[in-house]
């Protein structure tokens, strides 16, 4: 899964050549829609929606990421907790359950169908009208940018570490029972993400410094602006559907 998580899936599609705004401005809306309005049939609306945008996406069925056994315990546990208080409270937790799955789906169409060289530019074309009130737009689009680059790099170095973790001997019993995993692996990935935040530093330093990041020429076209109505009029058709069914 961490060889996919958050990264760009190369297939040529509509979905990939809109621009990197334009989704980051639909996921919004749905998750304000599913915010103020979590009702099942927006829930189903906005759910067969992501799933006609990842078919015209093209993107393969091996991206999409495949949580352990132990979370859809967890998930099942959650439904038995609330089952003794009565079925309503357990359609009221799938609700919040699918209503996060959304919210994930949408989250992975976006990393999956953008590169993540377009991520600061779009976010400083969005964030341009805070520029009056000087905050550090650019900045902060820096941060997110490269915030979400590093967490695939992350998610390797973990899965790099865990495996060399189990290869390593166990002398005796004493230091089985002194053994902590966790602190181990978080110690190691505080020292890898350090010395690779200053190797990124150093790189972004010799080719210009953060500025370059958001200085790419990026600008919607006639396709987003027809994206958008598009997303506008699901978004719209799922509050009157519920509306007519509620």
């Amino acid at each position: 899964m961490s060889t996919v998580l958050l990264r760009e899936v190369p297939v040529d599609s509509v979905v990939h050549r809109l621009w990197a705004g334009t989704k980051m401005i639909a996921a919004f809306g749905i998750s304000l829609l599913l915010m103020f309005l979590p009702s099942w049939p927006v829930l189903g609306v906005i759910t067969a929606f992501l799933v006609l945008i990842w078919v015209l996406a093209r993107l393969p069925l091996g991206a999409i990421p495949r949580p352990p056994w132990w979370f859809w315990g967890l998930v099942v546990l959650g439904g038995l907790i609330n089952a003794p208080i009565g079925m309503k409270a357990v359609l009221g937790y799938a609700q919040i359950f699918v209503f996060g799955l959304v919210l994930v789906a949408a989250s992975f169409l976006i990393a999956f169908t953008t590169p993540m060289g377009e991520i600061a530019p779009a976010l400083a074309k969005l964030g341009a009208p805070l520029r009056k009130l000087r905050l550090p737009v650019d900045e902060w689009a820096v941060v997110v940018a490269l915030t979400l680059r590093g967490l695939p790099l992350l998610f390797d170095e973990i899965r790099v570490l865990r495996a060399a973790r189990k290869l390593r001997p166990k002398d005796n019993l004493m230091h089985r029972a002194a053994d902590n995993p966790l602190i181990d692996i978080l110690t190691a990935c505080m020292a890898v993400s350090s010395r690779r935040a200053g190797e990124l530093g150093e790189a972004i330093t010799a080719r210009g410094g953060t500025g370059m990041l958001t200085a790419h020429p990026s600008a919607p076209h006639r396709r987003d602006a027809i994206a958008l109505g598009f997303v506008v009029a699901v978004c719209a058709g799922s509050v009157a559907l519920s509306t007519v069914i509620g």
